[in-house]
């Protein structure tokens, strides 16, 4: 048993998200979005150092030792697996771990739109799953992921940098590459999945011209693409796919992307309005005709209008979804204006009606 896996297990038991341990300071946990000292003397490079070069291999060592930042994944038995980043500061040797759960949640579990379900059903087309770090996008496309492996019989390929969730085998043929230690990059493992037979692939992100081109071509190629970006909503997703291409390249694109995007997910995490944890907040854009004819046509900025005015076909901006977790009682007002769109609309939305006279 790691020395680490002690403050892991607090972890666990305080429900923090994140943990951070630096040289100087005492440990840190996030919880419901805060930060958190815990009593403890604060750690020395002398004290930190060892326990953190106990749980990496002897190349991750070497590679930090290089290059002064990692990242990789770890799994404390019987507690949860973690996503790491080691890094140096100017106090000395540093950590940041991520709780990533054993089990995977459904998306059930999430509370999350039907539609969602649908996505996954889709025998080719890109959807995009795209929110600020630590928003829980990790978690969804998981979710994503496992009900593909509950509900069909194909092969996922997963890309990840590092490994976060593990899926086992259910009805589906699981293989999950780790980039640096699996493939060299997103690209290359890309290039090398047209020739592994995949149904399905995830790609943990996509944050290069080459990758989003060869991402966009296997689907346009009869394959399901799951994809991660960090952008705040929907309609910046399809400007920022299409702004990484060079200017003379942008018209084709548009065509591209409008014939193989299937949908895009933007997702925001808010505490809970009785204190027991987080929701996620869903923004959601499905590849309607009328959207593929606005990415055709260089229309996006009236992507926020079509998927408020499309309920029926799946669509939710962020506000209509705040306004519903508002009046469940899940979230309050003061904690949904901090995302909303239109915080002003929002709250006049949830103002009581005006005494009768």
């Amino acid at each position: 048993m790691a020395k680490l896996d002690a403050f892991f297990q607090v972890m666990l038991e305080q429900r923090a998200s994140d943990m951070h341990l630096a040289v100087g300071a005492p440990p840190i946990l996030r919880l419901q979005g805060t930060l958190k000292k815990v009593e403890y003397p604060p750690f020395t490079d002398e004290v930190l150092r060892p326990m953190l070069y106990e749980i990496l291999t002897e190349r991750q060592i070497e590679q930090f030792e290089k290059t002064h930042d990692l990242d990789l994944a770890y799994s404390a038995p019987g507690i949860a697996r973690f996503r790491v980043n080691v890094y140096q500061k100017f106090t000395g040797i540093a950590a940041a771990f991520r709780i990533i759960p054993f089990k995977i949640l459904t998306l059930d579990d999430l509370g999350a739109p039907a539609v969602f379900k649908t996505m996954c059903e889709y025998k080719n087309g890109l959807v995009l799953v795209t929110g600020p770090t630590g928003s829980g996008k990790s978690t969804t496309l998981a979710a994503l992921i496992h009900h593909v492996n509950q509900s069909c019989h194909e092969h996922i390929l997963t890309l990840e940098d590092p490994l976060e969730f593990i899926h086992e085998p259910i009805k589906c043929m699981i293989s999950q590459r780790e980039i640096g230690n699996h493939t060299e990059s997103f690209a290359t493992a890309l290039r090398a999945a047209l020739r592994e037979d995949p149904d399905v692939i995830l790609v943990g992100e996509m944050r290069d011209l080459e990758t989003i081109q060869l991402a966009i071509s296997a689907a346009e190629t009869g394959h399901l693409v799951f994809g991660t970006l960090h952008t705040n909503n929907a309609g910046k997703t399809v400007d920022r796919v299409i702004d990484v291409f060079p200017p003379s390249q942008q018209a084709q694109v548009r065509t591209m992307l409008a014939e193989s995007l299937r949908g895009v997910i933007s997702q925001q995490l808010l505490r809970r309005a009785d204190g027991s944890g987080r929701v996620a907040v869903y923004e959601v854009l499905i590849a309607t005709q009328a959207v593929r004819s606005l990415i055709r046509e260089a229309k996006t900025f009236q992507i926020p209008s079509i998927i408020g005015t499309s309920r029926k076909e799946g669509m939710q901006t962020f506000d209509q979804a705040l306004l519903e977790l508002i009046q469940k009682g899940t979230v309050k007002l003061e904690e949904a204006v901090k995302v909303s769109d239109n915080p002003a609309a929002l709250i006049a939305k949830c103002a009581p009606p005006p005494a009768r006279k």
